[in-house]
């Protein structure tokens, strides 16, 4: 009840300020995340800002999702099982088909270097956990709008 609780609070708080006029579909987001909470709350709130949403629970899994849905932008949660999102993000931009997808990493990690070490991975942006709704919009906002002269600091 207190994850609705947040999720319907959010909602509240961005529908009535940051709520974007269009319907038309902002493009495909990638969420690779094995947090079901995380992605409840992530998916319905890029959801109701018209983006479409593609969710996979492990860095293998979001490789390969990658790979067959061609997002415009991945979430790229950077602690996970099976393969991390550190190896995650250097086997996509590795991948001559996948190299050009931004991907902004997402982790809890926040100690001095984390930032730089995704950066370094791959990531074109990285922000911790909890993540600000709000912050996460403006960075998508500044990688798919064209708005970013590389990472966001």
């Amino acid at each position: 009840m207190d994850l609705l609780r947040k999720i319907q609070d959010q909602l509240d708080f961005n529908l009535g300020r940051n709520m974007t006029t269009t319907t038309k579909e902002r493009g495909k987001i990638l969420y690779i995340e094995d947090n079901e909470d995380n992605v409840v709350l992530i998916r319905t709130w890029l959801e109701v800002r018209n983006f479409q949403v593609a969710v996979a629970a492990d860095g293998e899994q979001g490789v390969a999702a990658a790979k067959t849905e061609l997002p415009s932008l991945i979430l790229m949660d950077m602690a996970m099982p099976v393969l991390d999102g550190w190896e995650a993000t250097k086997l996509i931009k590795a991948d001559p088909t996948t190299q050009h997808i931004p991907i902004i990493g997402i982790s809890a990690h926040a100690m001095l270097g984390d930032r730089e070490k995704a950066i370094q991975a791959g990531c074109d942006d990285y922000l911790t956990k909890p993540v600000k709704l709000p912050e996460l919009m403006q960075s998508i906002d500044n990688i798919l709008d064209g708005d970013s002269a590389g990472p966001a600091k």
